[in-house]
């Protein structure tokens, strides 16, 4: 055979030579891999730590690039489309195109969520555009749970209360982007002041594990996240399932108006943290993941301190702790969306069953519980079940921490006894704002729906609000006056759940679209509206779907004067 007739070493279909691979795509850089490998540190690379690669690559570089995601990509050994199609579903990251210019150094978010926007919110945005600030640019941000201090805007990770033009231009003129820490209990004061005891008890064998699980589900505590399901009943679930098990923490109130979680993980975190140790210890999971979400930059400072405290104390020996950071995903507070966004996945919720109790994290069971409901715990089991319920008012047991913002003189977090009223709260925040006449009030955040001021002796409490056609939910309870117009609110939460919509499924993300086109208009189609209504609330797939509705349903229920 001479040389011409020898088969190519370059022919694929050869079965002589292996052909020379060349990648398919872009070409692969090696100063992209290199800058990329030395932002996420050293080996080894685990696929569901993506999402806080992707943080580490943001916070660094200030955005996303495609050779740095083909770089990532490449370190994970994981296709480039995977990369992106996560990096494109989180609000947080910038995605740059080849030839696309980045983003300005410096972002201002303006959040635009309904405690805010009855506070002028649009006025700031728009006052804080028209100035044309050199290397900033200025966006419209869903909730930032700082809903007692509205209007809020974030300028990098540092939060500005009561903004104004002003008070942004001076946060701008000092440079200091960073979050500021306020005073908190810290390990030291709290185990000065009897914290761990608990704790201690349960590890070392003086309270059992069925003890423990008998005296929460005899406390009636609930879920304080928004679901309501008995807290001892889970932990009995979870711990009839196979090991391994793992547990989460869900830190992504994303529910506007809500801010409870983030008022104690900002004052009094190792109540938390105890709760949750007390957890991981009775269903033995083997690692713990805090959901915490990218809006509370404070609260991470704090946890990553008080965490590294914990395990050189030893006080965390029988578990791992891992702290997620979430990238504005509002659906990620759905637990089974939450587990996938843990996983380094887009939040997308999974159909259930299996619940996330058999089939959670890494397809292993999985306790899931949020922020409050953890904090109450050590509490309960140092005073007592019936310490507990005893503070319940009508069919309510136990405390219950409210967020109350909008028209109200002293807004913030009012602990108070579960099943207490709106009529209660407004007292408990000072009263109504001068020149305010009370109209109507979220009982339970975005998805709660609307009810009028004739309507605010109902007690705000699990199972109370379902025979009005609202949810107690996060127990985010926001007060409007006779200067809000119920449409207006409506069509402000609406315009939310469009745009965190996940997108998975077809009601939710034309329906909430579909509705706020025709919310926008002067004379509402209050037919087609309640027919979209239905489909959104029967067919979607999870809860941000189901409860869009509420707010407009209750608006054309009890609000009739205010339609035409």
């Amino acid at each position: 055979m001479n040389k011409q007739n020898q088969p190519s070493s370059a022919n694929p279909s050869s079965n002589k030579k292996k052909a020379l691979f060349f990648p398919k795509g872009r070409n692969l850089s090696a100063k992209d891999c290199d800058l990329v490998q030395g932002i996420i540190g050293e080996k080894p690379y685990k696929r569901d730590m993506l999402i806080e690669y992707l943080h580490a690559i943001q916070d660094k570089e200030g955005h996303l690039s495609e050779g740095n995601m083909q770089a990532l990509a490449n370190t994970l050994r994981i296709p480039m489309a995977e990369v992106y199609e996560v990096a494109t579903f989180y609000a947080h990251f910038d995605v740059i195109a080849d030839g696309e210019a980045p983003p300005a150094p410096i972002t201002i978010r303006v959040c635009d969520s309904i405690s805010c926007a009855i506070a002028k919110a649009e006025q700031l945005f728009e006052s804080l555009q028209s100035q044309a600030l050199e290397d900033v640019r200025i966006v419209r941000a869903p909730c930032m749970g700082r809903c007692d201090s509205a209007p809020v805007c974030e300028i990098g990770h540092r939060h500005i209360d009561y903004a104004t033009p002003e008070s942004i231009k001076a946060a701008l003129d000092r440079k200091d982007f960073k979050p500021k820490i306020p005073k908190y209990q810290n390990l030291s004061t709290y185990i000065k002041d009897g914290g761990y005891a608990v704790l201690r008890a349960c590890t070392t064998g003086e309270r059992s594990i069925d003890e423990v699980i008998n005296e929460l589900s005899n406390s009636n505590l609930k879920g304080l996240g928004g679901a309501g399901f008995p807290t001892g009943q889970k932990w009995g679930y979870v711990r009839a399932e196979a090991k391994p098990r793992l547990m989460a923490v869900n830190a992504d109130e994303g529910e506007p108006g809500t801010f409870k979680d983030r008022h104690y993980l900002e004052t009094n975190p190792h109540s938390f943290l105890e709760g949750m140790l007390i957890g991981a210890w009775a269903v033995e999971a083997e690692t713990v993941f805090i959901y915490l979400r990218d809006e509370y930059p404070v609260a991470r400072e704090i946890l990553l301190k008080e965490i590294a405290a914990l395990e050189k104390a030893g006080l965390s020996s029988h578990t791992k702790i891992r702290l997620r950071r979430g990238a504005g995903a509002y659906i990620c507070g759905e637990e089974s969306a939450m587990i996938e966004s843990i996983e380094g996945k887009r939040g997308l919720p999974r159909h259930r069953p299996p619940y996330v109790a058999q089939v959670g994290i890494f397809g292993r069971p999985t306790l899931v519980n949020n922020v409050e409901t953890l904090f109450w715990v050590p509490k309960i089991l140092t005073h007592g079940a019936e310490w507990f319920t005893s503070q319940g008012k009508e069919n309510g047991k136990g405390f219950r921490s409210y967020s109350v913002s909008g028209r109200v003189k002293e807004p913030g977090v009012k602990l108070v006894a579960a099943g207490s009223t709106a009529l209660e709260l407004i007292e408990h925040s000072g009263g109504m704002l001068d020149g305010h006449t009370f109209k109507g009030y979220l009982p339970g955040g975005a998805s709660g729906g609307i009810l009028p001021a004739n309507m605010a002796d109902i007690p705000l409490d699990f199972r109370e609000l379902e025979q009005y056609g609202c949810l107690v939910g996060s127990h985010a309870v926001v007060i409007f006056s006779d200067q809000d117009d119920p449409k207006a609110v409506a069509l402000n939460l609406m315009k939310f759940f469009e745009d965190e919509s996940c997108g998975q499924c077809t009601p939710c993300r034309s329906g909430t679209e579909k509705a706020t086109r025709l919310m926008e208009k002067d004379k509402w189609d209050i037919e087609a509206l309640k027919d979209l209504a239905i489909v959104m609330a029967d067919a979607s797939i999870c809860g941000l779907g189901q409860a869009a509705p509420n707010p407009l349903l209750s608006v054309l229920k009890y609000f009739p004067e205010n339609i035409e």
